[in-house]
């Protein structure tokens, strides 16, 4: 009979398969509800009448408490209930949104999109410590969730310009905004029935971390987190802004057109994030993490060159490294954080991911505004890069014992 480390009976997988399945839902959401006001600013520009670095700075406020908001989030999970906190994120962010689409001005838009981004706050810390919790394999279970996060990115602009074209920049927001409120309908009925159970102790523990390791890899993690946050954050921001001025021969000025190629891109994209999950298992989590890092630099500087079609499926690739990195970077994070503290620490690290680097989003209007373009972030992306490749590299060494067999179950 093979041995196993001490832990609670793990969860019936149909109960875990209900349970990831709100997660990923959220996952989804948690990415597309911040995202749609980066495509709704075009139509408002023509609908307001007001610049686009004007309407673009009413977003900042929200993007910032996506990542602050994290820290209080992941507290509550561990002090509380993680699957509370999820049931108060689909109320919440569906409430916020309807709540932006009734906004009468820039004002009330403002503190539309500051309640979205604080309630969307709430999946990251609290959903991915929970996936990480009841998986074996954490490299693929991140993977997998982590497509829906990145689907939610995709579909954000075009859903916002599909609605928006349809039935006005106010569907965008109160459409999307009443399927999140009926899908925590539903999450909160499955709790009721119990078929959402949250466990106590670990699917897959690992052998505790040395201190000195410990304090090393957070230190270089702080560095890699803000950085790539910086990167995901002001790419996902800035992009229809950039395929409108660079595409303008290919797509015109429809909004459906320039959201319809940035939601292309991340759909591609996606697939990059069960790639570097099943490498993460297989290899060294450390050796994939440098190496998606370090691989966007150039990736940078070729976009920062280019301007018409070719641009697209370089943006896909820049998007699918940064992507690639997440899962290692999330089990990496995990493997030297004991469970009792994954809420808190998985708080801070979205607080820095999300939270310090969308102070960076204030350079989008501002070098737009100073420019005329936005050629000047590629460059911006690129130093981000470059550094994040640094502190990546100087993270501990991984001991062969703490690699996951990949054959086993999720």
């Amino acid at each position: 009979m093979t041995q196993s480390a001490p832990m609670a009976p793990p969860m019936a997988a149909p109960t875990a398969r209900v349970a990831l399945g709100f997660a990923s839902a959220a996952h989804t959401y948690s990415h597309m509800f911040v995202l749609f006001f980066a495509t709704v600013v075009l139509v408002l520009e023509r609908v307001w009448e007001l610049p686009y670095a004007e309407l673009f700075a009413l977003s900042i406020p929200g993007a910032v408490m996506y990542g602050l908001a994290a820290l209080p989030a992941g507290w509550l999970a561990d002090r509380w209930s993680a699957a509370g906190m999820i049931a108060i994120f689909f109320i919440g962010t569906g409430v916020a949104s309807i709540l932006t689409g009734l906004a009468r001005g820039p004002w009330e838009l403002a503190a539309g999109l500051t309640a979205i981004g604080t309630f969307s706050a709430i999946y990251h810390p609290v959903g991915v410590p929970w996936l990480i919790k009841h998986s074996r394999n954490h490299g693929r279970a991140l993977g997998i969730n982590g497509v829906f996060g990145s689907a939610g990115t995709a579909i954000a602009a075009i859903v916002a310009g599909g609605l928006a074209d349809l039935w006005g920049w106010r569907a965008a927001f109160m459409v999307p905004g009443l399927i999140c409120l009926a899908t925590g309908a539903a999450f909160v009925v499955a709790l009721r029935m119990g078929l959402i159970i949250e466990g106590e102790g670990e699917a897959s523990p690992a052998p505790p971390a040395d201190a000195g390791d410990r304090r090393r890899a957070f230190a270089m993690l702080a560095i890699t987190v803000v950085c790539s946050g910086l990167i995901y954050q002001v790419t996902a921001y800035a992009l229809p802004k950039v395929f409108a001025e660079r595409l303008i021969d290919f797509v015109g000025d429809s909004i459906w057109g320039i959201g319809g190629i940035v939601s292309l891109c991340y759909l591609v994209s996606s697939a990059s994030q069960i790639l570097g999950g099943e490498l993460a298992d297989r290899m060294s989590r450390k050796t994939v993490y440098v190496a998606s890092q370090f691989l966007q630099v150039p990736t940078y500087a070729l976009a920062f060159a280019i301007i018409g079609p070719a641009l697209i499926p370089v943006a896909a690739v820049m998007i699918s490294l940064n992507l690639m990195a997440q899962p290692a970077e999330n089990a990496l994070l995990a493997r030297y954080t004991p469970l009792s503290w994954r809420g808190k620490v998985f708080g801070v690290k979205f607080l820095l991911t999300l939270g310090v680097s969308s102070i960076g989003l204030s350079l989008v209007p501002l070098i737009h505004a100073a420019t005329g373009s936005l050629d000047g972030l590629f460059i911006l992306l690129g130093v981000a890069a470059g550094l994040s490749f640094l502190a990546a590299a100087a993270l501990p060494n991984e001991r062969p014992t703490l690699i996951v067999t990949a054959g086993s179950g999720d």
